[in-house]
């Protein structure tokens, strides 16, 4: 177990050893940021820890009991201007922290619930977040989350989209993203030579050729269980204990990193608070294997 003071130290020296390695150096115009590009995408993935509770939470904590090592820390309007600023910085960084050399990808989504579905009115994110069925959730209101990760549960690539989306459409636009190396979608990742297995929301013969001809990904998938071909349950357990690992990982950011208690009124700090999340779960597994820990072991991580 760690004290936090020798975590947070831990995750800066990442951090800022990448930001200054691998992005370009910081330009801005008028005064000087109250926190640099490395301390903004520190505290944005500290603050995703369950312990804190809300992102206003966070920022309370911080503001008694950190300003030794962020003396400049704003308030939390301002915390959050810069975070949205540092969007596309925390992806890389979040990224940069997975293992990329794997025998296969475990691919699915989950639902990122942002508003009741039953409440009346617009709400705060109208025309983007959407209501869509979700097998955990049922009906819900927000966005489809897909993730794709490795048999350690590292996280090599994610994106979202309103939760109306189905499945194979965004695999289908997560798969080309991948395969063009678009720069304004660096949160898919880079393209990968193993191949992903997924569940029954990406079944299709036809999308599977697809994928695989233009975009160079192999997806495995069982099919339907009443369509001709259906794999005996033998394959279909085969399949299941492989793919255990998503479900795993789903239910860190859920739930250890707060994504079901998103509750956003911008595009772009959902997105940031999705790349933090993934970066804070990045590195714990990154930390846990330095230490000789089990890779998903993050609740006895941080002495709280």
């Amino acid at each position: 177990m760690l004290d936090l003071d020798t975590f947070l130290t831990e995750l800066y020296v990442i951090v800022d050893d990448f930001c200054k390695s691998h992005l370009p150096a910081e330009t801005r115009r008028g005064p000087a940021a109250s926190l640099s590009r490395s301390e903004v995408v520190t505290l944005a993935m500290l603050g995703q820890w369950h312990v804190f509770g809300s992102e206003r939470g966070f920022v309370r904590y911080a503001r008694r009991h950190l300003r030794a090592a962020f003396p400049s820390l704003p308030d939390r309007t301002q915390f959050n201007r810069l975070l949205r600023l540092h969007e596309q910085a925390i992806v890389r960084v979040a990224l940069s922290l997975a293992d990329h050399t794997t025998d296969y990808q475990a691919l699915d989504t989950t639902a990122a619930v942002t508003r009741d579905r039953r409440r009346r009115g617009r709400g705060w994110l109208p025309g983007q977040a959407a209501i869509g069925y979700s097998s955990r959730e049922g009906w819900f209101c927000g966005f489809r989350v897909l993730i794709a990760c490795t048999p350690e549960g590292s996280i090599t690539g994610f994106c979202f989209a309103p939760g109306s989306v189905k499945d194979q459409p965004l695999a289908e636009d997560f798969f080309g993203a991948r395969e063009a190396a678009h720069p304004e979608c660096p949160s898919v990742g880079t393209q990968s030579s193993s191949p992903y297995l997924a569940d029954k929301g990406f079944v299709g013969r036809d999308r599977h050729a697809h994928w695989r001809t233009h975009y160079g990904a192999d997806l495995i998938c069982a099919p339907l269980s009443n369509h001709a071909g259906a794999w005996p349950p033998c394959w279909r357990h085969w399949l299941a204990q492989y793919r255990q690992i998503i479900e795993s990982v789903h239910h860190k950011l859920l739930h250890t990193f707060r994504l079901s208690q998103e509750r956003p009124h911008h595009l772009r700090g959902f997105a940031a608070r999705l790349a933090a999340k993934v970066g804070l779960h990045n590195f714990c597994i990154w930390l846990n294997r330095r230490l000789g820990r089990n890779p998903l072991a993050f609740t006895e991580l941080i002495a709280w």
